[in-house]
């Protein structure tokens, strides 16, 4: 209780609380005296435990603090739980569906709480809660004094209570210890716990280890140039040449030598080649016989 600081009260102190407060810091805070912590925390453990069927004792937490810590009484002891926002009219209210009738009541706050409580006044419920020095008492059957603002103590406290449960409905021994520990009725940030989860993913699971793959190259001499580049068509003949071997070398002999033929018929001087104007030789010298002559020159 000391390490998790379920002593340690608040500045302000609510007249019905004083009795538990053991003094009062230099610096302000009051200090809740742990014997009747623990005197009150076995009294609600035996109402719970007078209580026949477990389902009908309701534990309610609004605040995220003691959400968890609900979840887990209730999961070990049988408990039905209500962790966030309390429907109103849920223990008064018969007509909507989230009607219920508990027997017993145990909240995390009855600050945070108040609408259950008072609910649970009109229906004659008996209350069981954690108190602070600043809690109000009002329709709180039995309260027990702790530190509420810190979730280490709520986690505590609810673990302490499932304990303590348990142990009088004879289902763990009490000379032995609980398997169950304590860090499970701890409030965990959502954040912090999926990093948590992640980093350890990473540590069971390490990233498998990329090896270099080995790759043949054949030798290659770029300093010389290629054995097709070193050929010139120019130097070799045409009848040297394989078409099996090079087939787009046996076109080459035609066209060199259609070139040639070309050159040696073509004039040297073009600019006395003659008369461009002059009709050809094949021009029809009289007009067609079929009178299709329309007139004008037959020389384009």
């Amino acid at each position: 209780m000391l390490s998790a600081s379920t002593h340690i009260g608040t500045e302000n102190a609510n007249f019905q609380m004083e009795q538990y407060v053991f003094k009062r810091r230099a610096d302000g805070p009051h200090i809740i005296n742990l014997r009747r912590t623990w005197e009150k925390l076995l009294l609600a453990a035996r109402a719970i435990a007078a209580i026949e069927y477990p389902s009908e004792v309701y534990v309610i937490s609004s605040r995220s603090y003691g959400q968890r810590a609900v979840l887990k009484f209730a999961a070990h002891t049988g408990a039905t739980a209500i962790a966030g926002r309390f429907t109103p009219g849920a223990f008064t209210n018969q007509i909507q569906a989230a009607f219920r009738e508990p027997r017993l009541l145990v909240v995390t706050d009855p600050a945070t709480d108040k609408q259950p409580i008072t609910e649970a006044s009109y229906v004659n419920i008996p209350v069981i809660a954690f108190c602070n020095t600043d809690s109000p008492l009002r329709f709180v059957d039995i309260a027990i004094p702790c530190n509420t603002k810190s979730h280490h103590s709520i986690g505590l406290m609810w673990w302490l209570l499932a304990r303590e449960v348990l142990r009088l409905r004879g289902m763990i021994p009490r000379e032995g210890r609980w398997d169950v520990v304590v860090d499970l009725f701890f409030y965990r940030d959502p954040e912090e716990a999926e990093k948590e989860e992640q980093a350890a993913k990473e540590i069971a699971a390490p990233p498998p280890v990329k090896t270099e793959t080995e790759y043949t190259h054949a030798a290659e001499d770029w300093s010389t140039p290629a054995a097709v580049e070193a050929t010139s068509w120019e130097t070799v003949p045409a009848a040297a040449v394989d078409p099996a071997v090079a087939p787009g070398a046996a076109a080459v002999a035609p066209v060199a030598a259609a070139d040639a033929a070309f050159t040696a018929a073509a004039p040297s001087d073009w600019a006395s080649a003659g008369d461009w104007n002059a009709a050809p030789a094949n021009a029809a010298a009289a007009p067609a016989a079929d009178g299709t002559n329309w007139g004008g020159s037959a020389n384009w």
